[in-house]
């Protein structure tokens, strides 16, 4: 199967100043917010990207194009609103400091399985419609490109962090353990046997090593035998 890259996008004003923005119109990256996706463009010109798809509001399609900008050929960005925000319902536009003085931000803190959003969603809802589209869009990638193929799914930080959660295995309720920062960046594997998640909220470093490898000839496809005993050479597969 194919490879995913999950980024979220750089930060906004409504992040610099305590806002959850949820799915409101015309929230754009603030300065240090396009410099992060400069930085996360940078780092991903290394991989060619099968496809890159993003959430359909503008902070996730400003930092999408920053990306499609480095990739050769500067390959569209497709929209999937399947990826985007979670549905706040009344609390979006609040400020942080208020919410947390409500019963709910506990649920949400402690048992977010049992939050449901007030006029809007519920966390499963949302974890649910997020892994759905990253499973069946991965599967799309792998048929027309290849189980080597590298794809972008650029999205927000609680519905990455339940995709992320999903590829761990952990139950909802412990989802607020994962971090995921403004255009960080968070690499999950999918296989027949499990996914894998190769890593997390990672700001710098190295990325040719997801680079597909060129096919040699007569080389043997390799098995995907499950989890290395041992630890292996660094593969999922190995």
């Amino acid at each position: 199967m194919a490879t995913v890259i999950l980024l979220r996008h750089g930060r906004t004003e409504a992040n610099a100043t305590g806002t959850l923005a949820g799915r409101s119109p015309g929230v754009h990256l603030d300065d240090l917010g396009r410099t992060q996706a400069e930085r996360a463009g940078e780092r991903l010109a290394v991989v060619p990207l099968a496809e890159l798809v993003s959430s359909p509001l503008e902070r996730c399609q400003e930092t999408a194009r920053v990306v499609a900008a480095r990739q050769a050929g500067r390959p569209p960005v497709h929209r999937d609103r399947a990826l985007t925000e979670c549905d706040y319902g009344e609390w979006q536009g609040r400020k942080l400091r208020d919410l947390a003085r409500l019963a709910l931000w506990k649920t949400v803190q402690t048992n977010p399985s049992a939050a449901t959003f007030p006029g809007g969603e519920s966390l499963p809802q949302m974890q649910a419609r997020a892994v759905d589209a990253v499973r069946r869009r991965d599967a799309a990638v792998t048929a027309a490109h290849g189980p080597e193929a590298v794809w972008l799914a650029v999205s927000h930080g609680d519905v990455i962090k339940s995709i992320v959660a999903d590829a761990l295995g952990m139950h909802l309720d412990l989802f607020q353990r994962i971090q995921v920062d403004p255009a960080s960046i968070s690499v999950v594997r999918y296989t027949e046997a499990r996914p894998y998640v190769l890593s997390a909220n990672t700001h710098e470093g190295d990325l040719s090593w997801l680079a597909p490898k060129p096919a040699k000839p007569g080389r043997r496809k390799k098995v995907d035998r499950g989890a290395a005993v041992g630890g292996g050479d660094g593969g999922p597969s190995a």
